[in-house]
């Protein structure tokens, strides 16, 4: 199913629509701030195993992160973030970074790896942020990568919905991606560090 939702102003009907297959245990790709994203809700542990296949991963060994509605919700699931950590969170986001942070006991165990870190985004768009509100909690992100040996990530969702359609439930036309991932900063120690330079730059 390939579904275009307004990216500007997201049709609640077709939200709507896009949650209950998330509720359901469904797989979905839709845009980012970013790259496009392939990704489930994060309680379901079928469904995540369903990506780590579809992405050729271990899903014991998978590293995913999942996006958030904003910074409350992601202190549901990490430990305690000291303030140098909430001050640069709070000045970037939503924005195209991803927070490695240390996670808690609320953190599905199947996104737990063995540093029990997770990775954290809050995105800039406006369908994402209409799905996690209507889902009510976190959705699992992974890259939707491309096999073309000049990009190395789709940007075009027809493109997506070609390669895709009989993997996942839905694929959302958002526009045209980027190509360019997030960046990345581990947030475990007493101060951020840079592990990834990608689309964002810190404030």
């Amino acid at each position: 199913m390939l579904v275009s939702i307004n990216a500007d102003n997201p049709q609640g009907r077709l939200i709507q629509q896009m949650v209950d297959i998330l509720e359901d245990g469904g797989v979905i790709i839709y845009p980012t701030d970013t790259i496009y994203g392939i990704g489930c809700d994060i309680t379901n542990k079928n469904a995540v195993e369903r990506v780590a296949r579809i992405r050729g991963l271990d899903p014991a060994k998978a590293m995913f992160s999942f996006i958030c509605q904003d910074i409350s919700q992601v202190t549901e699931y990490s430990k305690t973030i000291n303030n140098d950590v909430f001050r640069v969170m709070k000045h970037n986001l939503p924005g195209p970074f991803t927070f490695i942070l240390n996670s808690n006991n609320k953190t599905p165990k199947v996104l737990k790896n063995r540093k029990e870190t997770i990775g954290v985004r809050i995105i800039d768009n406006n369908i994402v942020d209409a799905l996690v509100r209507g889902l009510g909690r976190p959705i699992l992100t992974a890259s939707v990568k491309s096999e073309d040996e000049l990009t190395e990530y789709y940007t075009d969702p027809h493109d997506i919905y070609e390669k895709y359609n009989k993997l996942v439930d839905a694929v959302i036309d958002g526009g045209v991606g980027g190509n360019v991932a997030s960046t990345v900063i581990l947030c475990t120690g007493d101060e951020p560090e840079l592990l990834r330079e990608g689309a964002g730059v810190l404030k």
